[in-house]
């Protein structure tokens, strides 16, 4: 089992308010499948990157509207930090604990 792997529960800090996921991460080499479950519904993550303690993934989220959200996170042993390009809605810090 890698390091990255597991499931976490990330929080978003959106200008709408935070929104919380539970991301399952399965590192395979260089890279990750997984997918985020949200209150709008389960995104599927694609282009999963792991590259030693930090994964970068794409998900599409279509509810309340659609958007490409690009994702870039350090892992630090049971916590994640790091950001959401929200399309045209600029950049949000998003943080993660792992469960355990």
């Amino acid at each position: 089992m890698s390091t990255v792997d597991g499931t976490w529960n990330t929080i978003v800090n959106t200008p709408i308010g935070q929104q919380k996921a539970k991301l399952t991460v399965i590192a395979k080499g260089d890279q990750f499948t997984g997918q985020m479950s949200t209150l709008q519904g389960d995104l599927a993550v694609e282009q999963g990157k792991v590259d030693g303690n930090k994964l970068s993934w794409v998900s599409a989220l279509e509810k309340p509207m659609p958007m490409r959200l690009e994702f870039q996170v350090e892992i630090n042993k049971d916590t994640m930090e790091g950001t959401v390009k929200m399309g045209n809605f600029g950049i949000a810090p998003v943080c993660g604990e792992r469960e355990i």
